[in-house]
């Protein structure tokens, strides 16, 4: 059993992240046997979801001429344009049918706020709206943070840049995510994780 103090972070294993979805992320299905595995030794178990409005603002559906994978500048900043993915009510938004998400102590909904997009578990993608789970982490006692699902370069990534950056001690277990890649985005967060303190298992 993981210490008391320890929070594990299972991030987005949803349908349209795995095999067949929308957005799917390659092999995003295997996290999820090893995840099951490891729910039982944590004491605080938090898991988020992709939760977006129909027609969100990060679709590229919604920009005419635009493709999915294209950066198009948000008054955030640039903006990756993503198919239609994760839809409010939607099979697609739903947790992987064989995800154990029985053990969740709370369940983090981002990306809901149609006009912007949000890969951190933390923050909304102005790093300045928060989505509560730093409050929450914090009245559990949490002290250390270990993040696994999908996908490695994006909201792995960066709910795991927050929460070094909110002081958690914070670890990501390599082969309990996927990344997308794009454009060499897997080992450029490799190389933000590393500098950012955080240990990479």
């Amino acid at each position: 059993m993981r210490p008391a103090t320890e929070a594990l972070l299972v991030i987005d294993v949803q349908n349209d992240f795995c095999a067949g979805g929308a957005l799917a992320v390659p092999e995003g299905d295997a996290v999820v046997p090893g995840i099951n595995d490891l729910l039982d030794s944590f004491a605080v178990r938090v898991f988020t979801q992709d939760w977006h409005p129909a027609g969100h603002a990060s679709f590229a559906s919604q920009h005419d001429g635009r493709a999915p994978l294209e950066v198009m500048e948000f008054p955030y900043g640039p903006q990756v344009l993503w198919p239609d993915h994760c839809v409010q009510g939607s099979h697609g938004a739903a947790f992987h049918p064989d995800l154990r998400t029985d053990p969740a102590d709370v369940v983090i909904r981002k990306g809901f706020r149609r006009d912007i997009d949000s890969y951190s578990a933390f923050f909304e993608n102005d790093h300045q709206t928060p989505t509560g789970l730093e409050g929450y982490l914090r009245s559990r006692d949490v002290e250390s943070v270990v993040c696994v699902g999908l996908a490695t370069d994006f909201c792995v990534n960066f709910s795991a840049l927050d929460a070094a950056r909110l002081g958690f001690r914070t670890s990501v277990i390599e082969s309990l995510c996927r990344g997308i890649d794009l454009d060499g985005s897997l080992e450029a967060a490799r190389g933000g994780l590393y500098e950012a303190g955080v240990a990479l298992d």
